[in-house]
C-alpha cells in the first residue's frame, strides 16, 4: 500500500487522528519491558507503530479491526517510516469517525444506494416483484448499509454490495431499453436479489470488512442461500409459484456457466441479462482497481481474477486512483 493519509495530512514531524488496527500483539523489548506493537492503517496506506510504554490497565487491549486515535511522532528506522506513539485510545460513537477515511469504501453513500434501488422497486409495474424486492431489502437493510460483495477481489469494500447491484441495474436499463421485449421488472428483481445470500455466506463485521465465510457460507454457498431466503419470502408474501419460480432461476443462474458455480445456465433472456451484467461489472472492477496506481503505457502486475492478464494503462478515457474530473 502507499503512504497512509494521515501521514500525508501532517506536518511531517507528529501526527494526530484515526486509523484502522491491522494487527496489534503484545512483545518484550531486551530490558524484558511489555511495548504494543502495531501494523495501523487508512484508506490510503499503512505503517508500523510501536507504544513503548505500553500498560495494560493503562491503555486497554486493541485488536484487528479497532478503529482507535493515536497521537505520536514519524521516525525512520531502516529507511522506514515507523510511529512512536504517544497515546492510543479506542474509537466512541461521539468522535463520528469517517470511514470512508479508513477503510475502502463504496464511492457512493449506501444510504443513497439503498435508497436509489428501493425507489426503483416502488416504479414496478408487477406489484408480486415490488413487493419481493422491497421486502427483502427491509428486512436486510441494516446489513445492506455496510456489507461488501466479497472476501476479496470484485466491490470487496464498505458498501460494496450496494454498489455493485446498483451498477447492474443501470447497466440493465440500458440493456432493457434496447430490448423492450425484456421484462424490466423480472431484469431488476434478478439484479437486485442475486447477491442476497451473501448477507448470509460472508462474515462480515459493522466495519464492512469481510473476514472470511460463515460455516452456511462454506456449506451452501451465497446461490443457495438466496434461493432459500428468496422461496421463504415468496411463500410468506403468496408470490405467485410461476413469478417466484422465475425469480429462483435467475438467481440459480447469474454465475452464467458451471465452471463459475452456476448450478444452472441461463434459460430465458431475461436471466441471461443477468448472468451477463454481473459478470461485465466483476470484470470492469477488477481492470479499473489493477490500474490503480500503474503508470500511462506500463502494464499491471499479472491479475489472477482476470484470467492472470497483465491490464495495459493507455492513459485515456478513464481516472486513476486519487484523481477527479
Amino acid at each position: 500500500m502507499s503512504r497512509m493519509r494521515l501521514l500525508n495530512e501532517s506536518n511531517g514531524q507528529t501526527f494526530e487522528g484515526f486509523c484502522l488496527v491491522k494487527s496489534a500483539s503484545v512483545k518484550t523489548n531486551i530490558k524484558g519491558t511489555e511495548y504494543l506493537d502495531l501494523i495501523l492503517a487508512d484508506s490510503e496506506g499503512d505503517c508500523a507503530a510501536k507504544l513503548w510504554d505500553y500498560n495494560k490497565e493503562l491503555h486497554g487491549v486493541f485488536e484487528t479491526n479497532d478503529v482507535v486515535k493515536v497521537r505520536g511522532s514519524i521516525n525512520i528506522w531502516k529507511d522506514t517510516e515507523q510511529l512512536k506513539l504517544d497515546k492510543i485510545r479506542r474509537s466512541t460513537p461521539e468522535d463520528d469517525v469517517d470511514m470512508a477515511k479508513l477503510l475502502p469504501c463504496a464511492p457512493y453513500d449506501p444510504k443513497w444506494l439503498y435508497d436509489e434501488l428501493y425507489t426503483l422497486a416502488e416504479h414496478f409495474t408487477d406489484d408480486d416483484l415490488r413487493r419481493l424486492v422491497q421486502y427483502l431489502m427491509r428486512e436486510n437493510k441494516d446489513k445492506l448499509l455496510f456489507y461488501p460483495a466479497a472476501v476479496k477481489l470484485h466491490h470487496a469494500t464498505r458498501g460494496g454490495w450496494l454498489h455493485h447491484t446498483w451498477t447492474l441495474t443501470k447497466l440493465a436499463k440500458s440493456i432493457i431499453d434496447i430490448y423492450p421485449a425484456l421484462d424490466g421488472d423480472l431484469v431488476y428483481t434478478g439484479a437486485i436479489l442475486h447477491d442476497i445470500g451473501k448477507l448470509k455466506e460472508l462474515e462480515t463485521g459493522e466495519l464492512g470488512i469481510a473476514s472470511g465465510y460463515t460455516a452456511r457460507g462454506m456449506l451452501v454457498g451465497h446461490i443457495s442461500i438466496g434461493i432459500s431466503e428468496v422461496t421463504a419470502a415468496c411463500e410468506l408474501l403468496e408470490v405467485p409459484q410461476q413469478t417466484a419460480m422465475l425469480v429462483e432461476h435467475m438467481l440459480l443462474a447469474h454465475h452464467g456457466q458451471a465452471e463459475f458455480g452456476s448450478p444452472k445456465m441461463p434459460m430465458f433472456p431475461e436471466a441471461e441479462v443477468l448472468a451477463e451484467i454481473d459478470l461485465l461489472d466483476s470484470k470492469m472492477y477488477e481492470m479499473f482497481d489493477a490500474l490503480s496506481g500503474v503508470s500511462v503505457g506500463a502494464f499491471s502486475e499479472r491479475q489472477w481474477a482476470l484470467d492472470n492478464r497483465q491490464i495495459y494503462c493507455h492513459g485515456h478515457g478513464f481516472l486513476k486512483k486519487g484523481e477527479s474530473k
